[in-house]
Order: C-alpha cells, then structure tokens, then sequence
C-alpha cells in the first residue's frame, strides 16, 4: 500500500518522536537548574552544528536539483535558515559568555552533524528529506522549551533567545515544501521509506548523544 505524502511525514515523525527521558538536559534547563556554563557549551557546539549542516543542505540542493527539483527546494530552505540561525545564535552566545577560543568540541555533540554530512555524501534526497523533518519536531519541541526557560529562569533578553525562538516557530513553507519533495518521491516510486526510517532513527539517536554529551558538562 503507497500512503500518500503527508501521512508519511506523520506517521514517521510519530513514530521516531523521542523517548521524554532521552534528553537529560533540556528538564534541566527547563527548570533552571542548568548552569551558566552548559548553556555556553550548548552556544558553542552550535557555533560548529550551524555552518556543518547549512553546507551539508546545499551540497544535497546541488546534488538534487536536476532530478529532484522539490527536494532541492526543500535543503536550499534548509541552508537558508541555517544561515539565519548563525546569525541569531551570537547574542546567545554573548550572553553565555562563551569563549569560543578555548573551547574544545565535545565527539558525542559532533556526531549529529557529522551524520547529516554523512546522509549529504550518501542518502537518496527524498529519503533524508523525511528523515530529516521527522528529527527538526523533536528539536522544535527542544527548543520552544528552552527559549522559554532562559527568559523565566535565566533572565536572557529577546535577542539572546532569538536562536531558540526561530527553530520552534512552526514553519508552514517548510512543511510545504517537505510534502512536495515526498509526494514527488512517492508519485516517481523512489522513496525508500524503510531507509528513510533507518536515517531518521539514526538521527534521533545522534541527536539523543548531543544532549547526553552537553549534560555531562560542568
């Protein structure tokens, strides 16, 4: 039986939605017992995840844009917020008062971007699209927490939790464009939805790492 584009994304993003005590970190700071330097940490990681995965989106635009034109919608979208992620994340990163010159990245928060590269180099277009949006749910999810959190708990001004406040903004033209790439791949009959789950499910469990690494911090 071939579902149709949007009960794909759905059923894939309920079915890989994360175990609510996978993430060690984000109760954390949901609850202001975090410290000032974890957040600095998490600024940090993200300072190296940001720039990774905006080039590993367009190298996957580049690499679809002649036989999957809507999936290279989709990454060119994804590289573009990215971009505007980066820019947003320096006055997080300020107001950690993170030090960017003597940090060192941790291996277990690495791993998530060095997957996405991975998935650039190797996945069908179409396969990571529905990987990738049943994994951004979980860290909209992440995220809308901790803006929140750094507002009533941490005192950060608007500014400083732009960078959260972006990633869990619903966005309806992401979604848009997630459904014309799947529904392209259904309707051509290259989506391989087995693989697309084993992508998505290597994902959350990377993404699941990124935390467990940071929450180890000081």
């Amino acid at each position: 039986m071939t579902h149709s584009a949007p009960d794909l994304l759905r059923t894939t993003t309920a079915a890989l939605a994360p175990d609510p005590e996978a993430n060690p970190l984000v109760p954390r700071i949901a609850a202001g017992t975090a410290s000032r330097t974890t957040l600095a940490a998490l600024a940090l990681e993200q300072t190296w995840v940001i720039p990774a995965d905006r080039g590993a989106f367009e190298y996957l635009a580049v690499r679809s844009a002649a036989a999957d034109p809507e999936a290279a919608a989709f990454f060119t979208t994804l590289a573009q917020g990215e971009a505007l992620a980066g820019e947003r994340l320096v006055a997080f990163a300020r107001a950690c008062g993170a030090q960017e010159t003597s940090y060192e990245p941790l291996p277990g928060c690495q791993a998530y971007p060095a997957y996405v590269a991975w998935l650039a180099l190797n996945a069908a277009p179409a396969d990571a699209v529905l990987a990738l949006t049943a994994n951004f749910s979980a860290w909209g999810g992440y995220c809308a927490t901790i803006a929140t959190a750094l507002r009533e708990h941490y005192g950060f001004t608007d500014e400083a939790c732009a960078f959260f406040d972006f990633f869990a903004e619903p966005s309806s033209d992401l979604d848009r464009l997630a459904t014309a790439a799947v529904e392209a791949a259904v309707d051509a009959g290259r989506l391989d939805e087995k693989r697309a789950h084993t992508y998505g499910r290597m994902l959350q469990a990377y993404e699941a790492m990124f935390w467990s690494a940071l929450s180890k911090t000081p």
